[in-house]
């Protein structure tokens, strides 16, 4: 599905740095190291879920992570450059369905602002070219960076 809207609110970036996706169990401790450097600021994106059933991480990939962290930054991320009007809707099922079709695997987030899907990293060039096909526009600039990766 294409966009719903011609708005630069809702062109593409691709971020620079991989991300990590790491789950950890109901009561299993995130490492000290992981939150000092989340309260301090260190990294970039940084996202926290806790349900009844696991606690998931997900961030951008940083110079002082835990080497497990390192070892699961294996996704590149995706941003509606945003902000987005809250009354926008279908914005995540219209990037999310031409993914679906070329069987890209996606690990999507939200935040006030905007949407973030993850793609695995040797599926960047892919997803890119499948979603401009569709109408998505990314960000000056950012297709030089997507056909180097």
């Amino acid at each position: 599905m294409p966009p719903p809207s011609n708005s630069s609110a809702l062109h593409l970036l691709v971020l620079n740095e991989p991300f990590f996706v790491v789950q950890l169990q109901p009561g299993q401790e995130i490492a000290p190291c992981v939150l000092k450097d989340l309260t301090d600021g260190k990294g970039g994106f940084f996202s926290v879920t806790r349900t009844k059933d696991e606690v998931s991480l997900v961030g951008e990939a940083y110079k002082w992570m835990p080497a497990s962290y390192k070892e699961q930054s294996t996704w590149m991320c995706i941003k509606i450059q945003g902000p987005m009007e809250h009354s926008l809707t279908g914005i995540m099922a219209s990037l999310t369905a031409p993914l679906k079709v070329a069987k890209v695997p996606v690990f999507a987030l939200s935040t006030w602002n905007t949407d973030y899907v993850l793609v695995p990293t040797e599926m960047l060039s892919e997803a890119a070219r499948v979603l401009e096909r569709d109408g998505w526009v990314f960000s000056q600039g950012q297709k030089s960076r997507v056909a180097r990766l």
